[in-house]
C-alpha cells in the first residue's frame, strides 16, 4: 500500500512547491520534458521485452484496448457535437481512455484478491495499458496537438518521439529474445523509478482550486466515463464470456481505476488542456477509491 501513500505525498509536495513559489512558474513543463525523455523510455525498455504472453488469458490484454478505442470514438463524437476545443478532446481521450492499472491498480488488486492475482493484473497492464500509451497514446497526443498537419510530418513526430523510439527498439529486442540484465537492468530500473514521483509532483504543480470551475464540465464527463462507463462496458462484455470469476473481477476492477498518470503528463506536455489533464489525476485518484468500493460490492453480488 506504500504506492498509495506515495501518490498523496508527491501530489502534496507539488502543490506546496507551487503555493510557496519555490520553483519557476513553468517548472512542470521542464519536469514533463524530463519524464518523457528519460524515465518513460527506460520503463518501456524494461517492461515490453519482459511481457509473458499467456494465450489462455489473452482476454485480459484486450480490456485496456477496448476502453481506449471506446474513449477515442466517444469523445470525438461528443466533443464535435458539443463544440469542444481540439485540445480538450485529445486530453479526455488520453486521460479517460487510459487507467492507472499499475501504480494504483497493483496494490488495490493485491489487497482485494491476494498476491497471486498480481500476475493477472500485470498481464492486463503491460500488453494493455502500457503498450497503448507507448504507441497509440503518443500518436493521439501528437495528432490532437498538431491541428492540420501533413501525414508524413505527423508520422515523423510520432516516430522520433523518444518513448516511441524506445517502444520500437524494445519490440525488436523482444523478438530477438533480449531482456535487460545485470548492470543495465539496474540502471534502467533506477531511471524508471523516478517516473511516478516526478509525474505526480508535476501534476501537483498544476493543481489550482481556481482551475476547477472552468474545467468542471469536462472533468465530469471524463471521470464519469473512466470510473463508471468504462467498467460498466467491460462488465457487460466480459460477463457474457466463459472466464473464471477471478479474471472477470480483475478485468472490471482494473477498468475502474483512476486516470493514468503518464497519460496526463503526455497530454500536458502536448498542450492538450494541461489544467484538465492535471485535474483528471488530482481529483480522479481520490474519487476512484470511493467508486472502486462501489464496484467491489457490485462484483461480490454477481460472483
Amino acid at each position: 500500500m506504500s504506492n498509495l501513500y506515495l501518490i498523496g505525498i508527491c501530489l502534496v509536495i507539488g502543490v506546496l512547491l507551487q503555493r510557496l513559489r519555490l520553483l519557476p512558474k513553468d517548472a512542470h513543463t521542464v519536469l514533463n520534458i524530463i519524464i518523457l525523455h528519460v524515465p518513460l523510455p527506460a520503463m518501456v525498455l524494461l517492461s515490453i521485452p519482459g511481457i509473458d504472453w499467456d494465450l489462455a488469458l489473452l482476454g485480459l490484454c484486450f480490456v485496456a484496448w477496448i476502453i481506449f478505442f471506446f474513449a477515442f470514438f466517444f469523445f470525438r463524437l461528443i466533443g464535435k457535437r458539443l463544440h469542444w476545443e481540439r485540445g480538450t478532446i485529445g486530453c479526455l481521450i488520453l486521460t479517460a481512455g487510459l487507467g492507472n492499472t499499475a501504480f494504483v491498480g497493483f496494490p488495490v488488486i493485491e489487497a482485494l484478491y491476494g498476491k497471486e492475482s498480481l500476475k493477472l493484473a500485470l498481464l492486463l497492464d503491460q500488453p494493455g495499458t502500457f503498450l497503448i500509451v507507448s504507441s497509440l497514446g503518443i500518436w493521439t497526443a501528437v495528432l490532437y496537438s498538431s491541428g492540420r498537419m501533413l501525414k508524413r510530418d505527423l508520422a515523423r513526430k510520432v516516430l522520433l518521439f523518444p518513448p516511441f523510439v524506445a517502444f520500437f527498439l524494445s519490440v525488436v529486442l523482444s523478438a530477438c529474445g533480449w531482456q535487460a540484465t545485470g548492470d543495465l537492468k539496474s540502471i534502467l530500473e533506477r531511471l524508471a523509478s523516478i517516473l511516478t514521483p516526478l509525474a505526480l509532483i508535476s501534476v501537483g504543480l498544476q493543481l489550482r482550486p481556481r482551475d476547477l470551475k472552468p474545467e468542471l464540465k469536462y472533468l465530469g464527463w471524463g471521470l464519469a466515463f473512466k470510473l463508471f462507463l468504462a467498467p460498466l462496458m467491460i462488465f457487460l462484455i466480459y460477463s457474457a464470456l466463459e472466464i473464471s470469476p477471478l479474471v472477470f473481477n480483475i478485468a472490471v476492477m482494473e477498468a475502474a481505476m483512476a486516470p493514468m498518470i503518464t497519460a496526463s503528463i503526455l497530454a500536458a506536455s502536448h498542450n492538450l488542456n494541461p489544467r484538465l489533464a492535471g485535474l483528471m489525476v488530482g481529483v480522479g485518484v481520490p474519487i476512484s477509491f470511493l467508486s472502486l468500493g462501489l464496484w467491489f460490492q457490485v462484483m461480490r453480488i454477481f460472483n
